[in-house]
């Protein structure tokens, strides 16, 4: 069987990086604090059009100018106390990583159209591929190394727009795939050149449908929760000028107000504790004055010891008993919390890795705490970035979520609000209510559709007092997530290799049959 000719690029090359690049400095537009949503739709089609019928390098170059515009403008926040070392280094990693992937993507682009034939391989086998291999990248980006690192994701992007009911079936990833599957459908309709006969539009239209049409899983109201949630705004940050106590004063202070109110449970963020309650005994007291003043169970958030071991641990604490339940965080952030192969690290920037003094142990607990029976999930900081934190709360019968994280190292930068994106994703995907709390903001109490309900603004102490609506049952996202992400990802990766060998066995067989037929008897004669 003959090969089809290569599928020849859309862009020369000095065309193609430059509009790459614009492609990811206007996907940075779809997120916080701009949250332009359709921009992301714009940004994909720039970068999949530089991509299409580019060899190797070229779309590994390509991919690298997409990632490099989109994450040293999206991570720009790293720079905001360490300097710019972190920010280039997280920045040039995940572009380097964008860069493997656009190559699998130039290889979909080149192979599929060879090896089937016909319309529909083209408007709809390559575009589900092409999809497929962009989500796979995002996970890959979001596991390694050292746990990776998934932010930016293409789901997340849409959190303010109207296709974010759709997360609540198939999870980020999911919404991520479908949003790539409509840009490469919409792209591969205009190429093949069929703009006047509808039924070609189909795969785009029918993805278009999905994404508009399909409402939220719904989940079931189970009542009420009255909380309590204080935003000290006090000294939090690594640089802050701060003496011993001040972090948990200025909480006191906020929390001060609602002394007297009716509550079934107060909530303070991360870092919202100075000392070890479970080692420091004034510590410990001090909580649980708290607690008999508020009457009430608190959720408090504090680096703890256990031997050699320290942890960033929530503590659901209680007058008298002390932390009756302990979630230690899932995901310390390396270079942050912990330096993964200090010893390599070091050298190259010994002043930064000396800042990191303590070495968190990831935990290992259920993240979810028992209130009266009521199931409250829990996530630390960029815990609520990970899906197996998020899904497993759910799992394992969480009605509400609580949030916990410390924003004061990046006071002035848009990462609160992007953080916040992901909180208001995790509300819609799981069908919760969730309780976004900041020490320095930005903090919100968000119900299970992504919807506001009370909030505090960044840089201001205050407080919140919100019936927070508990629901139950399981959204698809939660259920299937785990298998939704393998399916997209690793049977992408294997169909695209599946074409590699097709393609390879064609190449051998057309060079056979070209080759000269050779007589024996000739030869021995010769």
């Amino acid at each position: 069987m003959s090969l089809a000719a290569p599928v020849r690029p859309v862009l020369p090359l000095w065309a193609a990086g430059p509009v790459a690049a614009t492609g990811g400095l206007v996907l940075t537009l779809a997120f916080p604090a701009l949250s332009w949503w359709p921009m992301a739709f714009v940004g994909v089609t720039l970068a999949l059009i530089a991509l299409i019928g580019r060899r190797f390098w070229s779309s590994a170059l390509v991919g690298f100018a997409f990632g490099a515009a989109f994450f040293f403008v999206n991570l720009l926040f790293t720079a905001r106390y360490l300097g710019p070392v972190p920010w280039i280094a997280l920045s040039m990693l995940e572009s380097v990583l964008t860069a493997a992937g656009a190559t699998l993507i130039a290889l979909a682009y080149r192979w599929l159209p060879r090896v089937v034939a016909g319309p529909w391989a083209r408007l709809v086998a390559l575009p589900a591929l092409v999809a497929g291999l962009w989500t796979l990248q995002e996970q890959v980006v979001g596991s390694w190394p050292y746990g990776g690192f998934p932010w930016g994701r293409i789901g997340v992007s849409q959190v303010a727009g109207p296709f974010a009911d759709l997360a609540s079936w198939v999870g980020m990833s999911g919404l991520t795939f479908l949003v790539v599957l409509f840009c490469a459908a919409a792209i591969e309709y205009v190429r093949w050149g069929r703009l006047r006969r509808p039924p070609t539009a189909a795969p785009a239209v029918v993805t278009l449908l999905i994404l508009v049409l399909v409402p939220q899983f719904p989940t079931t109201d189970a009542g009420t929760l009255r909380v309590g949630a204080v935003q000290g705004n006090g000294p939090a940050g690594y640089f802050d000028q701060r003496a011993a106590g001040d972090v948990t004063r200025a909480q006191l202070e906020a929390t001060a107000p609602l002394f007297g109110e009716d509550m079934d449970v107060l909530l303070w963020p991360e870092g919202g504790v100075d000392s070890d309650p479970t080692q420091v005994e004034s510590t410990a007291e001090l909580l649980d004055a708290l607690s008999d003043r508020v009457a009430a169970p608190l959720i408090v958030a504090a680096v703890t010891q256990r031997g050699d071991e320290y942890f960033n641990s929530s503590l659901l604490w209680e007058a008298g008993s002390g932390a009756v339940q302990t979630y230690d965080k899932r995901h310390p952030v390396p270079f942050g919390e912990y330096v993964p192969d200090r010893a390599f690290f070091e050298p190259f920037a010994p002043d930064l890795i000396g800042l990191i003094q303590r070495e968190y142990t990831p935990g290992t607990a259920a993240p979810i705490f028992d209130l009266d029976g009521i199931g409250v999930g829990l996530a630390i900081c960029f815990d609520v970035i990970y899906d197996d934190v998020v899904w497993d709360g759910a799992r394992d019968g969480a009605e509400i979520y609580m949030f916990q994280t410390n924003n004061a190292d990046f006071r002035g930068t848009d990462e609160n609000l992007q953080q916040l994106a992901f909180a208001r994703m995790r509300a819609i995907e799981t069908g919760r209510s969730v309780v976004n709390l900041s020490t320095v903001g930005t903090s919100q109490v968000i119900a299970a559709d992504g919807s506001t309900i009370d909030g505090l603004p960044a840089d201001v102490a205050g407080h919140l007092i919100t019936d927070v609506p508990l629901h139950t049952g399981l959204t698809p996202a939660v259920v299937a997530g785990e298998a939704v992400k393998a399916i997209i990802g690793w049977g992408s990766l294997t169909a695209l290799g599946v074409l590699g060998l097709i393609l390879s066995a064609r190449s051998r067989s057309a060079r056979e049959k070209k080759a000269p037929a050779h007589d024996g008897a000739g030869a021995l004669e010769r």
